[in-house]
């Protein structure tokens, strides 16, 4: 019998502990190695620390046999933009497999973000390898970014995700028939407690701090750097605005620095403290060591970390902005957003923030029938399915909030109720009208043809 080996594919120190969880949980059959390939995505990867550079990260390499970097196999490419050419596939299958050692081994994989490259490509040069596909944020609610081709989808077996929202099903990979598969939480905070260990960083402090945590969205290009400072500046009145006279910033790893002065100019006008948290920790490693008295943040996924899996309080700030200039309609960073915005209390509304819990069963059946309007609208050929499920919450649910989460150009295109405001919901029913607009394209058709 040929020799088995997994291959887990691992960006983030988020990803790599989702996937040490569920190693622990049990929910990977033995194979004879394990091996963790370690990619680093970022813009300029000779100047971001790679996951392997992380602090915590030699508790996690515990669990495998070797480390490799997908980074150097690839190089001078990057690989967020490489991917093999068809007729290039056995001989790079070739390379890798006598790079890595595996000789004619049977080869598992494990990996994130299946649907782009490096995932993509990993997948593509082990043809028939079969896939289990782990997810380390929100957006494993949505739908998947892109038509994936069914030589891959067809492969993926498991879609492992933490309870990030007790009673929410993701939607990803469902297209494919992709059974979601939960990573224990009780498991997971105690991998989260191994890197605690090994933070070296500052104790926490007698006073819990407001914990305001930044994403860098400009580097996105969803906001301007003037508008995410801004943002910033918001998380610091707010706070302040709550009581908080100690506030500890997490800015995104690859964020100006200046914007760290800002901050803590802004803070110290208004009588309060703030803390650059410098070092490149994950948030929940932050959480235990700071305890925060609010964890303040715009999406991101570590605001229902903090919520779900420590018991803190939270609060959003900026998202109706964020909402608004997201385009196109598809960009698969709105199932997060749209999750959070209607979920999480804002930071603006002070007793809201004070009196926010979990939500009751009733209101995440709530959210997921929001859900599936919205995965319908961003992609409605991968999921035809949902037609119906987006016509019964637009008929009953649009209204002056909800309407933040659709736009009316994207219902139209889509032939969906709210595309046509109710005052003019006679115009189709209308004879006249319709003899008008058949008389006008056939006149239309008459000058295109001249």
């Amino acid at each position: 019998m040929p020799r088995t080996t997994r291959i887990f594919c691992v960006s983030t120190l988020f990803g790599a502990a989702t996937l040490a969880a569920a190693l622990d949980a049990g929910l990977f059959a033995p194979t004879d190695r394990r091996l963790l390939l370690v990619t680093n995505n970022a813009a300029n990867p000779e100047t971001t620390p790679s996951v392997d550079a992380m602090p915590g990260f030699a508790r996690i390499r515990e669990r495998f046999d070797e480390v490799l970097s997908w980074n150097e196999t690839v190089s001078p490419f990057h690989p967020g933009g490489w991917g093999p050419r068809g007729d290039d596939i056995p001989l790079w299958e070739r390379y890798v497999r006598l790079l890595w050692g595996l000789g004619d081994d049977e080869v598992h994989l494990a990996v994130e973000s299946i649907q782009v490259n490096p995932s993509l490509a990993l997948c593509q040069l082990f043809t028939g390898a079969p896939v289990d596909v782990y997810a380390d944020g929100l957006m494993s609610y949505g739908p998947t970014r892109d038509k994936l081709d069914p030589l891959v989808g067809t492969r993926v077996g498991r879609l492992l995700h933490l309870d990030l929202v007790p009673g929410l099903t993701p939607l990803l990979l469902t297209e494919f028939g992709v059974p979601p598969v939960l990573v224990p939480s009780e498991v997971f905070l105690k991998v989260l407690g191994e890197l605690a260990e090994a933070e070296t960083g500052p104790a926490a402090p007698a006073e819990p701090p407001a914990l305001l945590l930044g994403q860098y969205l400009s580097a996105l290009g969803i906001l301007g750097d003037a508008e995410e400072e801004e943002l910033h500046l918001r998380m610091v009145r707010g706070a302040v605005a709550l009581g908080h006279r100690r506030l500890v910033f997490k800015p995104h790893p690859t964020a100006p620095a200046r914007w760290s002065r800002l901050l803590e100019d802004e803070a110290a006008g208004l009588g309060a403290e703030l803390t650059l948290l410098d070092r490149p920790v994950l948030a929940e490693v932050a959480y235990q060591r700071l305890r925060p008295a609010l964890v303040v943040g715009c999406f991101s996924t570590a605001l229902l970390t903090a919520a779900g899996l420590y018991g803190l309080p939270v609060a959003r700030v900026g998202t109706d902005t964020v909402l608004a200039r997201l385009a196109p309609y598809q960009n698969s960073n709105r199932v997060p957003v749209t999750l959070v915005d209607a979920l999480l209390p804002d930071l603006a509304d002070g007793p809201a923030v004070k009196a926010w819990t979990m939500p009751s069963a009733e209101r995440v059946e709530e959210l997921a029938a929001l859900l599936r309007a919205v995965g319908f609208a961003m992609q409605h050929r991968i999921h035809p399915g949902l037609r119906g499920d987006a016509e019964r919450y637009l008929s009953a649910h649009l209204n002056a909030h909800t309407w933040r989460y659709f736009t009316r150009r994207r219902l139209a295109a889509l032939a969906l109720p709210g595309a046509v405001p109710a005052r003019l919901a006679f115009v189709p029913r209308n004879a006249t009208v319709r003899r008008l607009a058949r008389r006008a394209r056939t006149l239309r058709r008459k000058a295109g043809g001249r």
